[in-house]
This record gives structure tokens, C-alpha cells and sequence, in this order.
């Protein structure tokens, strides 16, 4: 809830529609979660390039970068990473409205804070994509050593060891980085959004 009672939504003369019209596609949240190491970021990049060769406007946020600056006031406690995806969500919102087809790469481990995004969004304007890994997997490739330190004890609510991981029920997209490769993946995400129409 806005605290000022003196803020109004100031409404700009280029809406929505007249950017996609522009852009020759839909304005989108595309929103990858899933354990580290699962690949979200690396199927996010792959795909904002192949997004970008076919002319679509497409950004990424993704997770250690929002981190750097607007969330670096924010740690890892359970109500510190409520408000990162909360603030994240209304970031992607924005460049949802600006027509852009917006990559946002984030663990976002519960299922109420990624409900809440999906809620403050037009109806199909949130595509939900479950970048599936098992633990194991994603401990063996710990590209950061996160899964090393959290077992070591230096990293306390560290999500799939000691803080738990809410996978989504119902998503749009289920990416196995385990089983295809990195080229399947992005097939599978760009087909997706052709049949419905987004690009």
C-alpha cells in the first residue's frame, strides 16, 4: 500500500498497444525460477539473444545484477526476499507496459510472492517458467560454490538446503536443463510463445 496519499498515476498519450504495434510483439514477464544452478540464467541469456536477432525488444533482470543496485540494501532473510522479488515485480511490470518481452531470472523460492506478481499483471501477461533441475544436480554443477559454503555452514536459509524451495503448481513452462540442451530449451520456450501468439 502506497504510504503518500498525494501520489496520482500520471497517464503518458503512448499506451501499451501502440508500442506493440511497434514492436511486432507482445509486452511479456517471462519469470524463471528455480534452485541456483538450475540454469535460469544461462536459458535466460540464450534466449534474450535469440529473442533480440529476430528484432524483438527483450531485456533481462536477473538476480545478482538487481542486487548490485536497486536491492543492495536487502540480505536474505525470508522478509528481505519477499520485498527483492516484490520490488522486482513491479520493475517488470514497467517494462512489461513499455512492450518489452522481459526476462526476469530469479530463485523467488515461494509461491505466494511469485502469485503476487503474476496477480498485479494482465491476465497472460505472466508466463511462469519452471526451470526443473534436481538438487543434485544443481549442487554438482554450483557454479558460484554457494551449495559448498551452505553446507559448510557459512550461508544460513540457503534455499534446497536450509530454506525450502516452493516449486510452481501450474506453470506455463516446465524447462528440464538436465535432460535437453540449452538450444532445446530456448526451442521450447520460443515455440511456446508463437503458438500463443506473443511473437
Amino acid at each position: 500500500m502506497n504510504k503518500n496519499k498525494n501520489v496520482v498515476w500520471h497517464n503518458t498519450e503512448i499506451n501499451l498497444d501502440m508500442r506493440e504495434k511497434q514492436n511486432h510483439h507482445k509486452g511479456i514477464v517471462i519469470w524463471f525460477t528455480g534452485l541456483s544452478g538450475s540454469g535460469k540464467s544461462t536459458v535466460a541469456t540464450e534466449l534474450q539473444k535469440a529473442l533480440f536477432e529476430r528484432g524483438c525488444n527483450v531485456y533481462i533482470l536477473d538476480g545478482d545484477n538487481v542486487r548490485h543496485g536497486l536491492n543492495s540494501d536487502l540480505g536474505f532473510s525470508e522478509e528481505d526476499r519477499e520485498e527483492n522479488i516484490r520490488r522486482i515485480g513491479e520493475v517488470a511490470k514497467l517494462f512489461m507496459e513499455s512492450g518489452t518481452i522481459t526476462l526476469c531470472s530469479f530463485i523467488s523460492p515461494f509461491r505466494k510472492d511469485r502469485d503476487k506478481i503474476r496477480n498485479n499483471l494482465p491476465i497472460g501477461r505472466f508466463i511462469e517458467t519452471y526451470i526443473d533441475a534436481p538438487l543434485d544436480i544443481c549442487e554438482k554443477r554450483d557454479p558460484k560454490g554457494l551449495y559448498k559454503k551452505a553446507r559448510n555452514g557459512e550461508i544460513k536459509d540457503f534455499t534446497g538446503i536450509n530454506s525450502p524451495y516452493e516449486k510452481p503448481e501450474n506453470p506455463e513452462l516446465i524447462i528440464q536443463t538436465f535432460k535437453y540442451s540449452l538450444e532445446e530449451n530456448v526451442i521450447q520456450i520460443i515455440e511456446y510463445l508463437e503458438k500463443n501468439g506473443y511473437i
